[in-house]
């Protein structure tokens, strides 16, 4: 599939979350303060050369993470944006183009990763690794932190993590043979919110049961948000993505074109549509499990809540600005003849 023009993704339609997800955003006072913090932690793990890059990424993790957990103590916020900062900037220097011209380089790095995952003493921390060292710095303070079964959990979703980076380098010189289906399943993995999910109980004190984790309410919740923040970064994104590939990107836009041999407008419209189901089935889990649950559940719905708000504010953001605008979020949408429905 030829890259398509970038003519028109200005005006193309985002989806109207205003219903499910009212604004304001609620914000930690410690943005600001998160947001420093990051400069300092990358300057002893340089995970990024530019400084306009390290500024941006710092900028819109430190903010973005104090909508993600407002009202998580100052020590929990900067672990937690850390932690994303970590996975977004490996993304950028190991992941996406990079890989795909070379996916045995990601395997390797993936590799030493899971070393460090697996408490390896001979994966030590070198001056000239810095992801293997900031990540061995990371896990040491969450493992500190949080529960044996929080902290399991935390490392499980980072596996896979680099897992669905290594299979999103597989597909992204031909992303037309994916099934909308399968990106469904993957794309939690590769947009992170599964493990910044997993952050949340440490952050904030509080611990599911294993019941309580598996029950219909809370895994349909916590579906519904994941799906939710990787489609809206899709459709944020796909400009931005489409320029930086220089080919079309493995978005849901373009399997949604692939499979139903729609033209992009008409795809962007599907996909607003599904994003729009998505937060409307998030909604009604958090009003179900807020107001009449345990207080762990109630904790974890109001955390999900927070998370949502904070991916959906991230596509507002300068890193995205070349993807949206302000009318290109309340556009009326295409007519569709119906979503494809996503495990």
């Amino acid at each position: 599939m030829t890259s398509p023009s970038n003519t028109g993704h200005r005006t193309l339609p985002l989806p109207d979350l205003n219903t499910a997800f009212p604004g304001p955003v609620p914000t930690s006072p410690h943005a600001d303060h998160v947001e420093q913090q990051l400069l300092r932690w990358t300057e002893e793990f340089p995970l990024l050369a530019p400084a306009d890059e390290r500024r941006s990424l710092c900028s819109i993790t430190g903010q973005g993470i104090a909508r993600a957990l407002p009202t998580a103590d100052p020590d929990s916020l900067v672990l937690c944006a850390e932690l994303f900062l970590w996975l977004v900037a490996f993304d950028d220097v190991h992941g996406e183009a990079t890989a795909a011209r070379d996916p045995a380089l990601l395997v390797d790095r993936v590799g030493e990763l899971i070393r460090v995952l697996a408490d390896d003493d001979e994966s030590a921390d070198s001056p000239n690794e810095p992801f293997a060292a900031g990540l061995g710095d990371l896990l040491a303070r969450f493992r500190a932190r949080g529960t044996p079964t929080q902290y399991l959990r935390l490392t499980r979703h980072l596996l896979d993590n680099f897992l669905g980076l290594i299979w999103e380098a597989h597909n992204l010189p031909q992303p037309e043979r994916v099934t909308v289906r399968t990106y469904c399943a993957m794309r939690p993995d590769t947009s992170f919110v599964r493990t910044i999910m997993a952050t949340a109980p440490i952050a904030l004190a509080y611990e599911l049961s294993d019941e309580q984790q598996s029950s219909e309410p809370v895994r349909q919740l916590e579906t519904a948000v994941a799906h939710l923040a990787g489609w809206v970064n899709d459709l944020a994104s796909y400009a931005r993505e489409t320029e930086r590939l220089h080919a079309t990107p493995l978005s849901l836009p373009t399997l949604l074109m692939a499979e139903h041999r729609l033209d992009l407008p008409t795809a962007f419209a599907m996909a607003s549509r599904m994003c729009e189901e998505q937060a409307e089935v998030a909604r009604t889990r958090i009003s179900e499990l807020t107001s009449d649950s345990s207080p762990p559940l109630t904790l974890h719905a109001q955390a999900l809540e927070h998370i949502a708000y904070s991916f959906i504010w991230h596509v507002g953001h300068d890193r995205y600005a070349e993807s949206t605008t302000a009318a290109a979020r309340t556009v009326a949408l295409h007519p569709t003849t119906g979503s494809p429905s996503c495990p």
